[in-house]
């Protein structure tokens, strides 16, 4: 065979790989792999018009050699190529199908990688894993899964290897970079780490938070790697602090000594732990394994309050902690990370001794003073210890309570408590209500005031709210806590000022926790209307226009108690949160009882107040004021006070006005529509503003949304 025929026919199988290739892409399920496969034969049409015009095939047929019927076909070349053609069509169908089936058993086998990987038996999964690419070589999920596999077993490498294959799949793969950056990390390649979670951050700026998470874990742990090259040198230097650090901790390490004799070395080691250096020395030399596997110190955390020597030890070894977390991040992660301690913090602060109670506050204090170390206590400590523990502090006069408090908000600031409070809500609320049962006089209310206000803060999530509603001895609690904050409310200021905002988001629970709740909560707030102090006013106010609602009975005992006369006097002086609740009370009240619109009409003097609130770019505001000023229009002569005004102006642009709120719209509406049928005038004057065809605009509007 001539040179050039060996060429051509080599051309020839190189195009027939290609195309089988194209037509396979264009058949995948990804359409990833068929967006790509079309740009690819596009081109590929492209080059071969040109190669035809620039480079013909050299090959010639022996026509003596291939002679086919002519009946049969037009002619040899014709007939070859429409039965390539549908040669490549149907092995292209055999491929797709043989892909789909394919993908059935591969998601199989990854589904049983992911339940042995939950188990916690890595090497099964990393089988699975395997057997699925066996099926689909191209199916990233099983790289990836692999790979996070490959990480819990500490082969490194091999996980690497699979985050690579991963993102020839899909060159996007940010869980491949994540992978591959705590792959690095685990090797101490801090700068390529960090390159790999930056490349998340570029694919998708949607997980900085996420992100900034890693790469500050890659630089406390490339810190804390310098800081034990230090430690390590400084050891091998001779220093003496070094070499008595490394003494001592041998000699805690003997089992079966007197308590006081490890409480005696614990204090020398503590007073030794004053810089960088000797906290790391203490961690490199296995410092915390050696205190805390101890059988002897163990056993005085377990008795603690029995034996003044084993008090004695506890308190040593909590300050010990303190001296070798001090501004040392990696000595905080091991102490928190360590199951032995990390158990044993929480029951600490819920100790009988006073000392042991404030050497583990003060520890938990430190441990929480950066983000990073909120995020450690949230993730690896037992959140419902820590929480009934913390609010046993309320029982303390001085700053103890306070710190514990300060320390509790600081936490529930995290947003993996916040959900960690959602899931455990009903395995806490015991303790909340425990606060809520607190008697003021001999609690500090700084402190009280503090965790009142934390519990508003959580409940403003409605599932968390839905909880604290639905339990009844919650509800009467905090009942119980107003009444008695009522006999001396100046001095209770702080602790009602939070109540009351707490119960501000329970009542916007639907239903309420009964209705003899809603009626007492109520007369609680119209006692607190005669206060001096326009934070607890206001707040009561508040209260009042979510209780009103729920209850005709509640509005009545409300108007007996003169509601509409304090109302309008918060719309005359108070600022613009009273006014949204002294407004909306006055709709409630006005929408149920003629008696309440016959006052408001007679307080409020050609309806100046609420004429005024319906120019306010508060939307809430205004709707509720045209609301109440519809309502009024139903008492005699009380439109007829209105006709020297241009309250139909107000309330047409009003009405046709694009305010987010439809309320807005709708009670002008309404308001408009009662005006003119209680005077006649008004109705011409609407006429000659073209109103009708404003309103039936607006209406025909609101009615379609």
């Amino acid at each position: 065979m001539a040179d050039y025929q060996e060429e051509d026919l080599q051309k020839f199988l190189k195009d027939v790989d290609e195309i089988t290739n194209l037509i396979q892409g264009m058949n995948s399920a990804d359409p990833i792999v068929q967006e790509k496969a079309v740009l690819n034969t596009e081109k590929r049409l492209l080059l071969t018009e040109e190669d035809q015009e620039e480079d013909g095939c050299r090959t010639t047929l022996n026509k003596t050699m291939i002679s086919p019927p002519q009946a049969l076909t037009k002619n040899a070349d014709e007939m070859n190529s429409e039965a390539f053609l549908a040669f490549v069509e149907k092995d292209a169908k055999e491929r797709a199908k043989r892909r789909r089936e394919n993908r059935v058993l591969a998601d199989a086998l990854k589904e049983k990688g992911n339940e042995a990987f939950v188990r916690g038996d890595y090497e099964t999964a990393i089988l699975c894993y395997s057997e699925g690419l066996e099926k689909l070589k191209d199916m990233k999920v099983l790289y990836t899964n692999r790979a996070q596999a490959y990480i819990k077993l500490g082969d490194y490498q091999k996980a690497l290897v699979d985050c690579d294959w991963a993102l020839k799949c899909d060159e996007k793969c940010t869980k491949a970079y994540f992978h591959m950056g705590k792959a690095h990390l685990a090797l101490k390649n801090y700068s390529v780490s960090r390159e790999c979670f930056q490349k998340i951050l570029e694919i998708n700026p949607q997980l900085q938070t996420q992100v900034k998470d890693y790469l500050h874990q890659v630089d406390l742990r490339e810190k804390a790697d310098l800081q034990e090259k230090e430690a390590h040198d400084l050891l091998d230097s001779g220093k003496n602090t070094a070499v008595t650090t490394k003494n001592l901790l041998e000699t805690l390490s003997k089992p079966d000594q007197n308590p006081l004799f490890y409480a005696g070395g614990i204090e020398i080691l503590t007073e030794m732990m004053k810089d960088c250096t000797e906290r790391t020395l203490f961690r490199t030399q296995n410092g915390f394994s050696i205190i805390s596997g101890n059988e002897v110190i163990r056993r005085c955390f377990s008795t603690a309050g029995k034996e003044a020597m084993e008090e004695t030890v506890c308190v040593s070894v909590l300050r010990l902690w303190q001296a070798v977390c001090t501004e040392n991040e990696e000595n905080q992660r091991l102490l928190v990370m360590r199951p032995d301690t990390g158990r044993v913090l929480s029951s600490l602060l819920a100790s009988d001794v006073l000392t042991i109670q404030e050497q583990s506050l003060a520890l938990m204090l430190q441990l929480t003073q950066s983000e990073n170390g909120r995020s450690l206590v949230v993730s690896h400590l037992d959140l419902t210890r820590l929480l009934e523990a913390l609010v046993s502090f309320l029982k303390f006069s001085d700053k103890k309570a306070n710190s514990a408090m300060g320390l509790l908000i600081d936490l529930a600031l995290e947003e993996r408590f916040q959900v960690w409070f959602q899931a455990n809500l009903p395995s806490v609320l015991p303790a909340l209500t425990g606060v809520l049962k607190r008697d003021p006089r001999v609690t500090n209310t700084s402190a009280l005031s503090q965790c009142i206000a934390l519990m508003g803060n959580l409940s403003a999530e409605a599932s968390t709210r839905g909880q604290m509603s639905a339990s009844e001895e919650f509800g009467n609690a905090c009942l119980s806590l107003m009444t008695r904050c009522e006999e001396d409310v100046d001095l209770f200021r702080e602790v009602i000022y939070a109540l009351l905002g707490f119960m501000m988001n329970l009542c916007l629970q639907s239903p309420f926790v009964s209705e003899v709740w809603a009626m007492e909560v109520s007369r609680r707030c119209m006692s607190l209307l005669n206060s001096q102090d326009g934070g607890i006013l206001t707040r009561a106010a508040g209260v009042l226009s979510r209780t009103l609602s729920s209850s005709l009975k509640i509005v009545e005992e409300a108007l007996r108690a003169g509601i509409v006369k304090k109302m309008i006097k918060f719309l005359k002086t108070g600022g613009q949160t009273a006014s949204r609740y002294a407004v909306k009370t006055l709709a409630i009240c006005t929408n149920s009882y003629h008696e309440a619109r016959e006052e408001v009409t007679r307080l409020d003097k050609k309806f100046s107040v609420l004429k005024e609130l319906l120019s306010s770019e508060d939307e809430i505001l205004v709707g509720n004021a045209a609301l109440c000023l519809g309502n009024c229009m139903e008492v005699p002569q009380a439109a007829s006070s209105l006709l020297k005004t241009d309250i139909v102006q107000v309330l047409l642009k009003l009405a046709g006005g694009d305010a987010q709120k439809t309320a807005v719209q709708l009670n002008a509406g309404i308001a408009l529509g009662k005006l003119c049928t209680a005077e006649p005038r008004f109705a011409a004057q609407l006429r000659e503003l073209h109103g009708i065809e404003i309103l039936n605009s607006t209406m025909k509007y609101l009615n379609d949304s």
